[in-house]
């Protein structure tokens, strides 16, 4: 096992029940913006967060992006995933220029095809359709491929020979231009194909808690060989630098009584097959939760992680901003040194 960069990835549930520690809109950004501050003083190494439309969580991620690059000097920001069929391409890179300026440069957006949501279609509401004979996964690659080429900060659009405002010369590229973004967008992928795509765009790769089924083998493996698929096309691509990779995991360090009570009882400490489209298996990677020494043994059987340079951490929001502080403290303290991340 090597260093690894550890973040959390968070999915701004909220409810209005007097169970939850987070009953609002405004509980669950504020909150957001609190628990990567918090993550930073840890020495956490990211601070994510997951992005779905009509839904009581987390939506359009630029304006809370903005405010924790505004509260915070060091931790990575990013998303997991942009559904990139809801998105006007030009719109976004104008939207994270800005947000990956105001937070130095430390913007790491992962992007993708989306998955099942709240609503049918929902994308049609936000004025997007597909093209004749393409589908809605063609446009959201589609609006990927437009969003990477428009981050490259060269000039596509004709100027106005009589404009309010003096231009540079030359055709004029969107504003503000962020350098160095480009080579920090992720593609988040659930087949072994699609990891290989967004190799050959030089996009580093996200790897969640499901993938499509395509083997019959435990999900860590899958994964694993799904990661070293994508090295592979990255490599034939021959691009200059090296991507980075990330998976996503459920892990719970048992160290106290909150802990034993809330994660304790061990009810998905292996794989689950099931179906998030009509006709597409697909297989959900198990939960972690153990004493340390005992999750250290665990995760270093997982192929998967030790195949990847990032491991995002996915919280439990609701429980509130202090606990799932002292969460990514058990992991980074009791867990991580164990296994050579730390």
């Amino acid at each position: 096992m090597t260093m690894k960069k550890i973040g959390f990835l968070s999915f701004g549930h909220w409810t209005p029940s007097s169970q939850s520690q987070v009953r609002s809109a405004s509980d669950a950004l504020l909150q957001s913006i609190d628990l990567a501050v918090a993550a930073e003083q840890l020495g956490a190494d990211g601070a994510y967060f997951r992005v779905h439309h009509f839904a009581r969580q987390l939506a359009s991620p630029f304006p809370l992006l903005a405010a924790v690059g505004a509260r915070t000097s060091r931790i990575e920001i990013g998303t997991a995933v942009i559904d990139m069929r809801y998105e006007n391409p030009l719109y976004m890179a104008e939207d994270a220029g800005a947000a990956d300026i105001i937070a130095g440069g430390r913007l790491q957006l992962g992007i993708s095809r989306g998955s099942p949501e709240q609503v049918i279609d929902g994308w049609r509401y936000f004025g997007y359709v597909p093209q004749e004979g393409h589908s809605e996964a063609d446009m959201a690659r589609h609006h990927a491929e437009v969003f990477l080429d428009t981050l490259r900060g060269e000039g596509f659009a004709q100027p106005n020979p009589r404009p309010m405002f003096p231009n540079p010369p030359g055709l004029l590229r969107l504003e503000p231009h962020s350098e160095g973004l480009r080579e920090r967008i992720w593609w988040g992928a659930a087949t072994n194909a699609t990891s290989e795509w967004a190799a050959k765009l030089g996009m580093n790769l996200q790897s969640s808690t499901l993938k499509f089924d395509e083997s019959g083998k435990p999900f860590h493996v899958q994964q694993a060989e799904q990661i070293r698929a994508y090295r592979e096309a990255w490599k034939a691509a021959g691009h200059s630098h090296e991507p980075r990779v990330s998976v996503s995991r459920s892990i719970f360090a048992l160290v106290d009584d909150r802990d034993r009570a809330y994660f304790g009882r061990g009810n998905e400490s292996r794989d689950q097959i099931g179906f998030i489209e009509e006709n597409t298996r697909a297989i959900f990677g198990r939960s972690y939760a153990a004493e340390p020494d005992v999750l250290i043994r665990e995760l270093a059987q997982d192929e998967a992680i030790a195949e990847a340079d990032t491991l995002l951490l996915t919280v439990p929001n609701q429980l509130g901003v202090d606990y799932n502080a002292h969460v990514l403290e058990a992991i980074l303290t009791h867990v991580a040194p164990g296994l050579g991340w730390r």
